[in-house]
């Protein structure tokens, strides 16, 4: 299979699903985000899967959705906590580009104001600062391609996107 699909990964308020919906219609491609994949699949909301079955259990949903995403030309926006998933990972190497949207703790911050009632993955006693060092390694770890919207508006980060793609 060739790699023509985009995959975002990030913090969650990066604009994986905003950013994601527009560089689709920009390249022509379907978009899918993973989380409403996993909402129809389980029939509950991101929040309500983590109360019921817990973070790994939550964890296993994700990984095994996101790794059975099967589609060409398709922009994909997964949650952030996909990075912790290596059969989704590994599956996303194989289809695509992965685009690492990166921010700021400061700006992540600045844009989250309820992070478990947006369905952060976060454990007991975790903070969000954690969560940001904790994730940064490994959004870095799966790059292909790496955009640092601080300072950006939206249109400059698409621009940069397709850019880096070779869409622009």
């Amino acid at each position: 299979m060739d790699r023509d699909n985009v995959i975002f990964i990030g913090m969650p308020a990066v604009g994986k699903s905003t950013i994601g919906v527009i560089v689709a219609k920009r390249l022509g491609y379907r978009f899918i985000d993973t989380d409403i994949l996993i909402q129809e699949e389980e029939g509950k909301l991101l929040k309500e899967i983590i109360k019921e079955k817990g973070i790994d259990g939550f964890l296993e949903v994700e990984d095994r959705i996101n790794a059975r995403v099967q589609t060409k030309r398709t922009v994909i926006s997964p949650g952030g906590s996909v990075i912790y998933c290596e059969n989704a990972m590994r599956h996303y190497k194989e289809i695509g580009r992965i685009v690492y949207l990166k921010a700021s703790f400061e700006t992540i911050e600045r844009r989250i104001h309820n992070a478990r009632g947006r369905g952060v993955v976060l454990r007991d006693g975790q903070s969000l600062r954690d969560l940001y060092d904790e994730r940064t390694a490994l959004f870095r770890k799966y790059a292909d391609v790496t955009i640092c919207e601080d300072g950006l508006r939206l249109e400059d980060t698409i621009r940069k996107v397709l850019e880096k793609l070779g869409a622009e």
